[in-house]
């Protein structure tokens, strides 16, 4: 391990070293599973992971957040977020997130105060401000810590400090809600995500690991590693997969020649870098 990255793990233990007690929002995902797994070391007991359960979470991937949280040893939670109660959520606006998010931050507070917990923190890292994520902005509102941002770490540094401590997740893809597959505008439903999932969980099936089944209404549009898209094509998966997705409702299947890129949705947005504020409807 070079300096710099020593530096930058010192400098995270020493800022979760400061906290009296903590939960963690708990995806699963190398970002939150690394932080859980350091503050895990610090705080012993005196952290908490707690993972959202609702309709836009694969049950693939609550499992594997109950199984990742027994191997680091902390204590596991989940919680019933209600997003799919709120009409501005469904409505799929472009700061879908914040509000999801803000749904989230809530529920967590409300278990800090049941437990006497004083601090929650997530899972964002320095990359994830480059990108257009209101959910940021709940976060600042709601006084969540990013540790691993204050610490200066990227996903890079934490894949490599995950791989060091030997954490199970410390290659695995990069997660999203599968409400994020539904283009913006386009009404959020349990019937669209579970459409989704079983889509997804298919590829899955098939040994493909970076997956997303993009839901335009009638047309499944996936995307997968570029590594991959050679044998979608000549081993038989695009026959079994294009016939499988319309037994789970797709009327048309096509794959997206440019592949996987995380966040391919927001190409719609005229202003990706525009001031989160503004684009959550918050007036200056």
């Amino acid at each position: 391990m070079d300096k710099t990255l020593k530096a930058k793990q010192a400098r995270l233990e020493s800022i979760l070293g400061e906290m009296k007690s903590l939960i963690v929002a708990f995806s699963g995902g190398v970002d939150s599973a690394f932080l859980l797994a350091a503050a895990q070391r610090i705080l012993g007991n005196r952290v908490l992971a707690a993972t959202a359960v609702s309709n836009s979470l694969p049950a693939r991937e609550l499992e594997a957040a109950r199984e990742l949280a027994q191997w680091i040893g902390a204590e596991h939670l989940t919680v019933e977020t209600e997003e799919m109660q709120s009409a501005e959520y469904l409505g799929n606006p472009t700061n879908r997130c914040y509000h999801c998010k803000s749904h989230l931050y809530s529920k967590l507070k409300e278990l800090a105060d049941e437990r006497g917990i004083e601090q929650i923190a997530n899972g964002t890292n320095l990359d994830d401000l480059g990108d257009y994520r209101p959910g940021l902005v709940a976060a600042r509102e709601g006084n969540i810590a990013s540790p691993l941002v204050d610490a200066g770490l990227d996903k890079n540094d934490i894949r490599a400090l995950a791989r060091e401590m030997g954490l199970p997740a410390w290659d695995k893809p990069a997660l999203a809600c599968l409400s994020s597959r539904i283009p913006y505008g386009q009404a959020v439903t349990a019937e669209k995500l579970e459409r989704i999932e079983k889509s997804e969980d298919f590829l899955l099936s098939l040994g493909f690991r970076e997956v997303r089944v993009r839901h335009h209404e009638d047309l499944a549009r996936i995307e997968l590693g570029r590594e991959d898209l050679a044998e979608f094509l000549q081993s038989g998966c695009m026959e079994k997969t294009s016939s499988r997705l319309k037994e789970f409702g797709f009327k048309f299947v096509t794959l997206d020649l440019e592949g996987f890129r995380s966040g391919s949705l927001n190409e719609v947005l005229s202003k990706p870098n525009e001031e989160p504020s503004r684009l959550c409807g918050k007036s200056n």
